[in-house]
């Protein structure tokens, strides 16, 4: 085979392929496809370069199969890669979001006021809702629920709020807003549960940062399967970003809980590649589908500080 050789002529044992003959064009880079083509079949051929431009001959009494397996070729992958998918519309996500942003607001302001109170006296929330190791590792599953609902004080509930809010919207734009909230849940409570095991029993935590961090490791994942043919060596980007935000975002500050951020940025990577595979073969999950999961998800908050609530203080 010949990359650069001088101008051979159209006539004689070998035969210009014309694009035409093939497809309606052909550039120099469709050019080495075929030629990669033709040797994979075992059809002579020579690649050279007339007037600048790449061209491909084959043997005249290979013309035949040689035009056969191109058009195979070309006809087998006209639609390759596909297009980028098309940007989902917010519909009705953003104020569903907004609406769960500012329920749990509201919540950090019944915590912090003394308005309710259970059995007699006012619970402490923090103590009974916060993310304690060796209570968890004791069987009080709910703190890894309960704890994703309190925050510090008012500039870390605000954090969550605005940088959180920013990727649930992103998120749930992408999966609706019922598979989304509930993949968040998921993520954060996995995320609260390996850093329970983790750490020292000791360590104690709160904070929606764990399911915040969950959801960049979701949209990670769903980003790299949705465009995966349009990444190739790119492919790892989204990890990356995932990983530059966490470095960037959850690694600073006297009480930050790296571990937290870390493992909930994990479990959502984990939760989202099979999410993000469901969501190109079903598409989003349908209105009822999408109410059922966020119910589920109120239903297991609500069962979690149940059960706290329940315990003698």
């Amino acid at each position: 085979m010949s990359r650069e050789a001088p101008d051979i002529p159209e006539e004689g044992p070998w035969r210009l392929l014309e694009p035409e003959e093939v497809i309606a064009d052909g550039t120099g880079q469709v050019r080495r496809i075929w030629s990669l083509v033709l040797a994979s079949r075992d059809i002579p051929y020579r690649l050279i370069r007339r007037e600048g431009m790449l061209v491909v001959l084959v043997p005249e009494e290979r013309l035949a199969d040689a035009l056969h397996e191109l058009r195979r070729f070309e006809e087998e992958n006209r639609h390759w890669p596909p297009a980028p998918p098309v940007s989902r519309p917010p519909g009705g996500t953003v104020y569903s979001t907004l609406s769960v942003l500012l329920l749990l607001a509201a919540f950090h302001n019944l915590v912090r006021a003394d308005y309710l109170i259970i059995q007699g006296r006012y619970p402490d929330w923090l103590q009974l809702g916060m993310a304690q190791a060796d209570l968890i590792r004791d069987g009080e599953w709910w703190r890894l629920v309960t704890a994703l609902t309190l925050h510090a004080d008012l500039q870390h509930l605000l954090g969550n709020l605005v940088i959180g809010g920013l990727f649930v919207l992103l998120l749930c734009r992408e999966t609706g807003s019922g598979l989304g909230w509930s993949l968040i849940l998921a993520a954060g409570t996995l995320g609260n549960l390996a850093n329970a095991w983790l750490q020292n029993a000791d360590h104690r935590s709160v904070g929606g940062s764990t399911a915040v961090f969950g959801a960049v490791g979701i949209l990670a994942a769903i980003s790299a399967i949705r465009y995966r043919h349009h990444l190739r060596r790119r492919r790892l980007l989204p990890v990356a970003a995932a990983l530059a935000l966490l470095v960037l975002l959850g690694s600073e500050g006297e009480h930050t809980d790296l571990g937290a951020h870390l493992f909930g940025l994990l479990a959502g990577f984990l939760l989202g590649l099979p999410a993000g595979l469901l969501l190109i073969r079903h598409r989003r999950p349908g209105p009822v589908l999408h109410l059922l999961l966020a119910l589920g998800s109120a239903l297991l908050v609500a069962a979690a500080w149940w059960l706290a609530l329940a315990l003698p203080y």
